[in-house]
This record gives structure tokens, sequence and C-alpha cells, in this order.
């Protein structure tokens, strides 16, 4: 470091002395904008020699004028003015004597050597200098990487001092010099192993930034924000390492002086291993394997942490430490573990890996992509037989590897990662349950190794399982759900109790199981019947809050009342567990009171026959004197149809061949638009029409 830094770190009764130092003759304006350059000039050898001195003087001057220009850049009236008299009185009083500028120059720099020399010394420099090594984890330790460079630079320059003493002169009287300087460059070593491992620093980055990001990434692996901290992660567990890493590299260097000379009660040879060893202790500590990315199939990349028997699913590692000597020098393998009480699993496919540095941001990684699970049959057991059923077993999957870290041979270091608890399903069609499971464990702990939590689930609060839901629409769409949409949801798990108690409690059975008397679906399904219904079919819709979606019957007609004739509104049907939308208009009767119409709703199977703004567009009933006519004008609150769903209307070719029939109004008809779904629902088509002229 440069020695200008070190002294600007210091306590300002050690600044006063510095201060002392500089005057009118050489302000101390010139040793703080030039620090470089004049700590990169021999001053010793230039104030013995004339001509040296000359050309240093006027480069010097040419240094200034460099300095001034780059305040005009800056607009710095006051410095610009200030360097302007500072070069005058430069040229004024060492232009015919530059040997004595020199002259200043060397004393000064030495006089700041001594200051930082004397203050090495004391125990209290160390710790004020060490103080600041935890304000800023990627700072920190180069500042003190750089300062025990120079450290061990003097040391080697006071051997060799020593030695030539030593060995030439025979004299004996310098022992002190030398053997204060090694005392202190050990102590000082020890005292920032000993301040870094009982400091914050590891401790916060291991006991609390490192499982605050793996609860983040547990919220963003059930839709939450999400979790790009790892990069920072990194960096800080990068910092930290490096400078144990050089630590240990000065302390070999040390090993070299020690074994170049020998010295009676040499502090190298008492300190050393025991400095040595607590370094490599606080080194392993910071080794950290992470699963960057949760396993995941490809077909499903919304739904991590659900696998299929016989489906290939994906798996990022990242190693925290990024040190390039680690590069190619670590293999991870996934280990096939007996991964609950029930089942028991075998690894398919290449299941080691070594780590190598992306391109793409430098970070120490491992991406298995071909990995299957197979069940394996147990012999007399039947697999079904737990007391769980199978998208509510929770199996763990993890990941090891060794790393050597001394080059003597011995056992290298076992470093371990485990995902987060997985459901695995043998058919596609659990995966609905299988992602309630995930859920609901993420979002109640933060346990990676409860893999009983569904032989007794907690219940969640309405306040977390609200947030949850949303995130299930905003994860996929561009929209989560409003408070009124939440509120309609609360009613339906709650009751009236939503009303009294926001925060009122929903069990697991309630959430996504079906008692045997029950006739009624599972909430859950229901949701995720909805959900797949807006991403295969109404997915701009929904993004555009064309959609109100989530909202009772007495509430539609509240919201409905006041508007005037043909105004409609769009949500999601509560009857139908594989999910479908119907709309509700409001007209008047001669006595001018509210008439609520509402449509049977549309399915999947339907919306794939004709899109939903179609419908809407060429939706007829059969009014006075049989005349066909839509009733539909206004999106909720007032917006034109057209304007709200012209954009996805199909163009004239498209639907020149779509004729618009329907049949006479009823209290609840059927919502047919064309001839393609008229073909598909002939039987229903046909009640409905005896139903109308029965009317």
């Amino acid at each position: 470091m440069a020695q200008w830094c070190q002294l600007q770190m210091l306590d300002s009764k050690y600044l006063e002395q510095v201060d002392q130092l500089y005057d009118d003759s050489f302000p101390m304006d010139i040793r703080q904008y030039l620090s470089r350059w004049i700590e990169s000039i021999d001053w010793d050898t230039v104030a013995v020699q004339d001509s040296l001195a000359t050309i240093r003087f006027h480069d010097l001057l040419a240094q200034l004028d460099d300095q001034h220009s780059r305040f005009a850049l800056e607009s710095n009236f006051l410095q610009q003015h200030n360097f302007r008299k500072i070069k005058r009185n430069l040229q004024d009083r060492f232009q015919e004597d530059p040997v004595t500028m020199a002259m200043i120059i060397s004393r000064n720099l030495k006089e700041e050597q001594k200051i930082v020399a004397c203050l090495i010394k004391s125990d209290y420099s160390c710790s004020f200098i060490l103080s600041g090594l935890c304000l800023n984890l990627a700072e920190g330790p180069v500042f003190l990487l750089q300062f025990l460079d120079q450290m061990l630079k003097n040391l080697e320059d006071l051997q060799d001092e020593y030695d030539f003493k030593m060995n030439t002169l025979k004299n004996r009287k310098q022992d002190g010099l030398w053997s204060s300087f090694m005392i202190i460059q050990p102590d000082f070593c020890c005292l920032w192993i000993n301040r870094i491992s009982k400091s914050s620093t590891i401790k916060y980055l291991i006991n609390e930034e490192l499982p605050e990001w793996k609860q983040r990434q547990q919220i963003a692996c059930i839709g939450g924000p999400p979790n790009a901290c790892v990069d920072q992660l990194q960096n800080w567990f990068t910092a930290v390492a490096e400078s144990l890493q050089q630590v240990r590299q000065h302390l070999n260097k040390m090993l070299e002086l020690e074994q170049k000379f020998t010295y009676e009660n040499d502090p190298i040879s008492q300190k050393k291993s025991h400095l040595e060893n607590r370094a490599l202790d606080l080194l392993k500590n910071l080794l950290s394997l992470v699963v960057e990315r949760q396993p995941c199939m490809p077909t499903h990349p919304q739904r991590p942490l659900v696998l299929k028997t016989g489906v290939q699913f994906t798996v990022k590692l990242r190693f925290l430490v990024k040190l390039h000597e680690f590069n190619y020098q670590l293999k991870v393998k996934a280990v096939s573990n007996r991964f609950c009480l029930f089942r028991k699993f075998n690894i398919l496919g290449t299941n080691t890996k070594v780590m190598n540095m992306e391109e793409s941001n430098g970070s120490l990684a491992a991406e298995f992509r071909h990995l299957q699970l197979k069940e394996q049959k147990l012999a007399g057991n039947r697999t079904n037989e737990g007391p769980l059923i199978v998208t509510e077993e929770l199996h763990s999957l993890s990941f090891e590897s060794e790393l050597h870290l001394n080059q003597s041979g011995s056992p290298g270091l076992h470093i371990k990662a485990m995902a987060m608890p997985l459901v695995v399903i043998s058919n596609v069609c659990q995966l609905p349950s299988g992602w309630a499971s995930i859920l609901w464990y993420n979002m109640l702990t933060t346990e990676p190794k409860n893999l009983k939590f569904f032989l007794s689930p907690p219940s969640a609060k309405w306040s977390q399982l609200s947030e949850v839901l949303s995130w299930q629409f905003s994860s996929v769409t561009k929209r989560g759900l409003n408070q009124e949409q939440l509120n309609m949801l609360a009613d339906k798990l709650l009751g009236a109790k939503a009303q009294r108690n926001p925060d009122g409690t929903i069990p697991w059975t309630k959430f996504c199981k079906q008692s045997a008397n029950e006739k009624s679906f599972p909430f859950w399904l229901w949701i995720e019947g909805i959900l797949d219904l807006i991403k295969r079919h109404l997915l701009s819709l929904w993004n555009d809050g064309c959609i109100m979606g989530f909202i009772s019957k007495e509430r539609e007609k509240a919201l409905l009342s006041d508007k005037c004739p043909g105004t409609f509104l769009l949500r999601f049907s509560e009857s139908s567990k594989e999910g479908a939308i119907t709309f509700t208009w409001i007209e008047h009767d001669v006595h001018g009171n509210p008439v609520y119409h509402s449509v049977e709703p549309y399915t999947k199977k339907e919306l794939s026959a004709v899109s939903l703004p179609d419908i809407i567009r060429t939706y007829k009933v059969m009014a006075v004197e049989n005349i066909p006519e839509n009733p539909l004008r206004f999106l909720y609150p007032d917006i034109h149809k057209d304007k709200a769903f012209g954009k996805y209307y199909p163009k004239p070719s498209e639907s020149e061949s779509r004729a618009p029939i329907r049949p006479a109004a009823s209290t609840d008809p059927i919502g047919l638009v064309n001839v393609l779904v008229l073909l598909q629902l002939k039987s229903r088509w046909t009640r409905t029409s005896r139903r109308s002229a029965a009317t």
C-alpha cells in the first residue's frame, strides 16, 4: 500500500506529526496529489546528484501542470489558484538549488516511515488498522495484504542488513533492531488472525449472510422476488479467503527467512506453526459449496423441486470462494442417499462434474443437466406402505466434493451441499399436488433436513399464504393478485372469519386435501386449474387487467348494480376444477330493476376453439322479435369492449366463416358463439334450446 495512504488511516495524534513535516517550502498539497509519483522516485540518490536533481525538479513542475489541467477540467477554481501559486514558489525557491528540494523530500519520506514503524510496534496501532477491515468486506482485506507485503519487504531488508553486519563487521550490537522487527512481524500476523477469528467478519458471513441468502432462495423458488445476491456473497467470501491465503503465503515466506538464517529464540520458529494452523482453520470455515439453482425439470421451469422419475432434471452448484488455484481442481458428485424412510432412488446419468470458471461471470461452478431418478424396488417391501402419500414425501439430494489445501498429501477437506427438500412423482398428474407440498414447506420452515414435515404439517397464517398465492400469478404472468381478489380467496378459505380475523390460520388439509365425505375439490387444485387456464388462453388479457377473476357473486352484483346496461365483468368459475371463466352483465327490467345475466363458464376445451375476445365480440342473444343482438357493451367499470379487446380481435379473413349463433336469452344461457363450438357441444345446445323455447 502507498505510504501516504497508510498515513491517512492513522489517528489524529499521529497525523499531527505528519503535519509538522510540511510547510510553505514544500506544501502538503504536493504530497497529497503527487503521492504516487513522489514515492516512485529514489530521492536519496537524487539528493546527491545535481544533474539528476535538476531533471526531477522539472519533472515535478510538469506533474504540477498536469494536475492543474485536471482541476481545470473539474472546474475547481480554488485548487487551480493554489497550484499556480505553489508552482511559482517552488521556482523561486529551488530553481537554482534543486538538490535542496530533493533533500527535503527524502527527509520527509524517512520521517513518515519512522511514524509508521513506531505505530507498528504498538498494539493500539494494529487495533486501529484492523478496526476498519470489517467495514468493507471487499476492500478491507486488500489493505491488509498490501500492509503485510510492505512489512515483509522491510523484514527482508532488515535481515540482509543484519546478516551483513554479523558476518562482515562481527558487530552484534544491532541485535535489537532485528529481533524487535522479527517480533513485530509474527505478532502482527498473530494479532490479525486472532482479530478476524474473533471479529464478526467470518461469523457474519457464515451465520447470517449465507443463511439469509438460502432463505431468499427458498422464497424465489416458490415464486417470490428473484434471489440475485449470490455474486455479492461470492465476492465477500472470496475477499476474506484471498486475505487468508496470502497470510499463509507470508508465513511461508517467513519460513524461508528462518531457513536462510537461524537465530536464538527466533520468534518465527516459535509462532509460525500456530499461526499457519489458525489461518488454515479460518480458511476452511469459508469454503462453502451452495446449490445455486435448485433441481428442476426443464419441462417445468417454474416448478422446481418437483421431479418425475425417468425425466431428466438440471441442478447447478457454485463454490463461493473464487480462487484460480481451485479451477478444475474440484469435483462435485451427486450422492444417491436414502431419500426418505419409505422410498429409495438411484441417480442415473453423469453424476460427477468438475467445477470450472464460467466465462459469463467468472464464478466457480458445475451444472448437472442430464440426471434422472429411478426408483429402487426394495425386496420384500412395497413402496407405497408409508404413512404419507407420494406428493407429501420429502426427499433429500446432496452434493459432495473434496479439496486439498496442502501439497503434503494430507487428507482433503470434505465439502457438502444439500438441495432443498424435493417431491418425487411418478406421473405428471401428480405435479399440482407435489407443487402444493413444496409451497407449504418452503412457506413455513427453513429446516433443510426436516423430511418428516408432512407427518404433522403446521397451519399457515392467511398473511403468509396470501402473499404466496399472489406470487404464483406474478411468477408466470406480469400481474399478481390485488387486495380485493385476495379478500375473495380469504372468504373462500376462512369463511366469515376472514372479515373478523384477516390473520386466521388455514390447515394443510383445507389447502390441498379432500376428505372422503367431501364432494368439493381441494382449494389449491382449483387455483392450479385457473393458473393453467391463464397461461394457455388468457395471458394477455390477465396482464392487461381485463379479467377481474376472483370475485364472489354477491360482490359482482354490488359492483354492477349502478352501471349502465351492457356493462360486464370477467370472473373465474368456482365450480370448475380444471379452470373456467365466465362473464356477467347487467340489464334493467321494465320497472328499472337490475337484472344480472351470466353465461355458463368457458373451459380450456372451448377456448381452444375460439378465443375469449372473439367470443365477446360475436356474442349474441335473441332479443325482441327474435333479432339477435350483442348485449355486451362496456367492460367494467366503463371501458368500451372494442377498446378493451379490439387488439385481440381476429383479422376479417380469420372470422369470415364464423357465423355467430345464439339462442334466446335465458336466466343462465350457455355462451356459444360460433359453429365450431356448436358442433363440439351439440347435446348441450339442444337441451338449452328446449329450455329457451319453453321460456
